[in-house]
């Protein structure tokens, strides 16, 4: 089972590699932080700003691919926690079939902030994580 989940928070340290965004349940109450890199949180937060880069970011790239071979991005699903470590799946949309592809998690919610597909969480990760 899969529950959907916006980012609440972006925390930006540029002083650190590790940048932090906060997962929260869209319909509920539950939440739990991810460390992401900082290439990734100005993806996102540019993104969620409307800021558009003068030439494609390697999201967009990625985004601009899929599109033009004719898949949809349907979801992007935090589908794992092993040894501290967040795994994800996106899940494409092409010529009537589904395929879904292994990625870092911040790499997905990027892809996912720049076409705009919603993000999910397993819950059995939610379980790990809100204990």
């Amino acid at each position: 089972m899969e529950t959907e989940v916006e980012l609440s928070r972006i925390i930006i340290n540029e002083t650190s590699d590790q940048q932090i965004i906060v997962l929260k349940e869209r319909h509920g109450q539950r939440s739990f932080p991810i460390v992401i890199g900082i290439v990734e949180i100005f993806a996102i937060d540019r993104r969620l700003k409307g800021i558009k880069p003068p030439r494609p970011m390697t999201h967009d790239l990625l985004d601009s691919v899929i599109e033009n071979l004719g898949a949809k991005i349907e979801k992007i699903v935090i589908n794992d926690l092993r040894n501290h470590t967040f795994y994800a799946k996106i899940t494409l949309s092409l010529n009537g079939r589904t395929v879904e592809v292994d990625s870092r998690p911040s790499d997905a919610i990027a892809l996912g902030a720049v076409s705009n597909a919603p993000i999910y969480v397993a819950e059995h990760v939610f379980e790990q994580t809100c204990q």
